[in-house]
């Protein structure tokens, strides 16, 4: 069996690498030729672990290949995946322009019956789109050859994306055909021998489950983001509510932890194109709004509370910043809280001294010398003001209070509470945390 991924992106190098892994032959095809290159030289676009062994691994094996070429890429296939981006438009709504580009050249191009699949996010309709288009690109070619589309989003986290696609918890499918159905099965039976379920539907159920996901997670997040800030004025402890609630099996114990906001390349994105999509459609998600609206205050907390410390004036402060990405176990700074940190500490004349265990160099794409890099975190704190803590990668869990002496102003901004208030403040040390007392 073969298959064809349009995009060499997050999703679709995660994806087709997977689909490799588990033996079927997988062409992956992008328009960068450099990207293409350096894939087959085993040089990875993004940090994900174990993504390059497993590249590598099945490169060598003959069963993951690469190519410009889109004719090449699926030629003889019998699905093939759009994972090409999205990008939020001006307006908030998914940009698919990449997503149609790619339909009209698989028209343009197949020769042979074709599940044509969106693992891209996309809005509701886009299916649609896709297919009124391969036909319009047969029909320029005089050709019958017939096809079916399909929705397939993924369901992929960051930094743990390997797991995910060779572990589902569960594989959403939106199609009408019973064809479709029949290869789609037989493609993905290797992932859900572990028993859980591959879930079919119609296709704009499908489309709209993977918006709901992410927004229904963004909702968790801004939720306790919002009681934390409220545990502030009440003298309330915001990790002892999220254990007094998340024993509760109605709402469980993940996506409630307060911190400076929600991140990277989904949720900031697809919460602003379901929110359009409703405008479009004459439904206001009030909700969502809210939740778009209390993220964007959440990552200013930390800088507020800053300001207060240092009593409106941190002009000529150097402050020394431990986390860079977004999460931890990925490079992926989109939307990243420490972006808007920086420019709000910049802003008012302070200088900002950055350490990341992987993102530093996407850092230096992105802001240039906006702020001073360094390869060590203890290096960072020398003579620094304070200390801000953004994102929780596992090197920072233990502070070594020693090495810790070397930072001039002894005050600690913890963005995502993973420190003991009391032990950092017996240390001599002035403690800010979210949510806590």
């Amino acid at each position: 069996m073969k298959i064809s991924i349009i995009g060499t992106g997050y999703v679709g190098l995660v994806s087709g690498t997977c689909f490799a892994e588990m033996g079927i032959e997988t062409s992956c095809l992008d328009i960068d030729e450099k990207k293409i290159e350096n894939l087959k030289k085993g040089i990875m676009p993004i940090w994900e672990p174990g993504l390059e062994q497993m590249v590598t691994r099945n490169y060598e094996k003959g069963r993951l290949s690469f190519t410009n070429e889109i004719a090449e890429s699926i030629k003889g296939a019998e699905a093939c995946f759009i994972a090409v981006g999205t990008p939020p438009d001006e307006d908030g709504s998914a940009d698919l322009q990449y997503v149609l580009s790619v339909a009209k050249e698989i028209g343009q191009n197949m020769q042979d019956y074709l599940v044509i699949i969106t693992k891209s996010t996309v809005p509701v309709g886009t299916a649609e789109k896709v297919r009124k288009i391969v036909k319009k690109e047969l029909k320029k070619r005089n050709s019958d050859i017939e096809f079916d589309v399909a929705s397939n989003p993924e369901f992929l986290k960051e930094g743990d994306a390997i797991e995910d696609c060779l572990h589902p918890d569960r594989i959403v499918v939106g199609t009408d055909s019973e064809r479709a159905n029949k290869i789609i099965d037989r493609l993905y039976k290797p992932f859900v021998l572990n028993g859980h379920p591959i879930i079919y539907m119609d296709i704009p159920s499908a489309e709209l489950t993977k918006y709901t996901a992410n927004a229904m997670l963004a909702t968790k997040i801004s939720f306790m983001n919002d009681i934390a800030n409220f545990c502030e004025k009440v003298g309330a402890d915001i990790n002892s509510i999220r254990k007094g609630i998340g024993s509760d099996k109605r709402i469980g114990p993940y996506f409630i932890y307060a911190g400076t906001g929600y991140g990277g390349s989904c949720f900031p994105k697809d919460v602003k194109a379901i929110i359009k999509t409703a405008d479009e459609n004459n439904h206001s998600l009030e909700i969502l709004k809210s939740v778009e609206a209390v993220n964007d205050r959440q990552k200013e907390v930390l800088f507020h509370k800053a300001m207060k410390h240092f009593d409106g004036d941190i002009k000529g402060k150097t402050f020394a910043m431990w986390g860079l990405s977004f999460k931890p176990n990925t490079d992926d700074m989109r939307e990243a809280p420490a972006l808007v940190l920086i420019d709000l500490l910049t802003k008012q004349g302070a200088k900002v001294i950055g350490y990341d265990p992987v993102a530093i160099e996407e850092a230096k794409r992105r802001i240039g010398n906006k702020i001073e890099y360094i390869q060590n975190p203890y290096d960072a704190i020398k003579d620094a003001d304070a200390l801000f803590l953004v994102t929780e990668w596992t090197e920072f869990r233990v502070l070594n209070y020693p090495l810790l002496e070397k930072m001039k102003g002894k005050v600690i901004f913890d963005g995502r509470n993973i420190y003991d208030p009391d032990e950092v403040r017996s240390k001599g040390y002035t403690y800010y945390s979210i949510g806590r007392k």
